[in-house]
């Protein structure tokens, strides 16, 4: 008796949610069930699964202020329509980053040659643990061949940088 009645019941909401679905139409980025609507906007008629429309909520007035005054402040200036740089500052400026660019070569220059120096033309002093295990010592000097290569790598770069800034 029991699976009887929950068999009907069952039934019953499947008929119900069958009834309770309507014809649904896209208009852009809305959706509605009203024909009237959809004829008048020229929206499109769905087919096929069950759409769920969750509405966003409004962020208050002050919020939006708040946002877009720290968006313009945070703006960098427009190519062509921004703010121009008088040739005294902009000659600062280029000679505060020649001044790091020179700094961050000199620090790259002498940790490669502490490299150089602990890499020993590839054969490494071992250290205590490499005694016994050989592969440890291996992997030490690849990290340390890798390093240089990073580091020859970035003295280049910085090169490349100073010599883009001396061109100007």
């Amino acid at each position: 008796m029991k699976h009887a009645v929950m068999l009907a019941l069952a039934a019953a909401a499947a008929a119900a949610g069958a009834q309770a679905q309507t014809k649904v139409w896209r208009c852009g980025n809305t959706y509605t069930n009203s024909a009237i609507e959809a004829q008048a906007q020229g929206c499109k008629p769905l087919e096929g699964g069950n759409i769920t429309v969750v509405q966003g909520t409004k962020p208050n007035a002050s919020a939006v202020a708040a946002g877009a005054a720290t968006r313009i402040a945070l703006a960098p200036p427009q190519a062509g329509g921004g703010q121009r740089i008088d040739a005294a500052d902009q000659k600062a400026r280029d000679s505060d980053a020649r001044q790091i660019l020179e700094d961050e070569l000199r620090k790259a220059q002498a940790r490669q040659a502490e490299l150089l120096k602990d890499y020993n033309n590839g054969e490494p002093e071992m250290l205590g643990p490499e005694h016994r295990n050989h592969q440890k010592y291996l992997d030490r000097v690849a990290d340390m061949k890798a390093s240089i290569a990073r580091t020859e790598s970035d003295i280049a770069g910085i090169k490349r940088e100073l010599a883009r800034i001396a061109s100007k």
